[in-house]
């Protein structure tokens, strides 16, 4: 790593507050598996979870949603699970990619290339996407177990701390 990575590494904040929002027509908080291991990851990473919710997957509902949890003051990043496949139903990278100012390309690039090396051609049916919206990160991965796990292990946990200190580091002090 070179050393102003390092030095950007260690001037990141060392809690991030985040939302987690689940989006499925199906899963309630008992059968949430995808949204308790996002929720699981970032607190085991020392960041805090400061509101987990599920909504259905309805393009108003989900975007009125991701409006209320990034006007919070107490919210740095929403980690979204479900509704990035391609059926009818699936309307979360619609919302969420109309939303981004600033989209972190590498995100779903290094997910879907992550998510090949583990099921193969599939990993194409992926629309995980990431950015900015203001301030506020906002990160879409699919609602499977494992597709949660990948992605919260691989790309969030190591380096949402970063993400978030670079979208806010040249904002106005109030």
């Amino acid at each position: 790593m070179s050393e102003s990575a390092r030095q950007h590494r260690e001037s990141a904040p060392e809690t991030v507050r985040v939302a987690v929002l689940t989006i499925s027509d199906t899963r309630t908080p008992e059968t949430d598996t995808g949204g308790d291991i996002a929720q699981e990851s970032m607190r085991g990473a020392g960041h805090e979870v400061v509101a987990r919710e599920i909504v259905r997957d309805e393009a108003a509902s989900i975007r009125n949603t991701l409006v209320d949890l990034l006007a919070r003051s107490d919210v740095d990043a929403v980690v979204t699970t479900g509704g990035t496949g391609i059926s009818a139903r699936d309307t979360t990278y619609e919302v969420v990619e109309r939303m981004i100012e600033k989209r972190l390309d590498g995100f779903g690039e290094l997910f879907r290339m992550l998510s090949y090396e583990e099921i193969g051609a599939a990993a194409v049916l992926s629309r995980a996407v990431a950015g900015a919206v203001g301030s506020k990160l906002v990160a879409s991965l699919p609602g499977s177990r494992n597709a949660v796990k990948l992605g919260m292990e691989k790309l969030l946990v190591p380096e949402i701390a970063h993400i978030v200190f670079e979208l806010k580091k040249h904002q106005e002090k109030g």
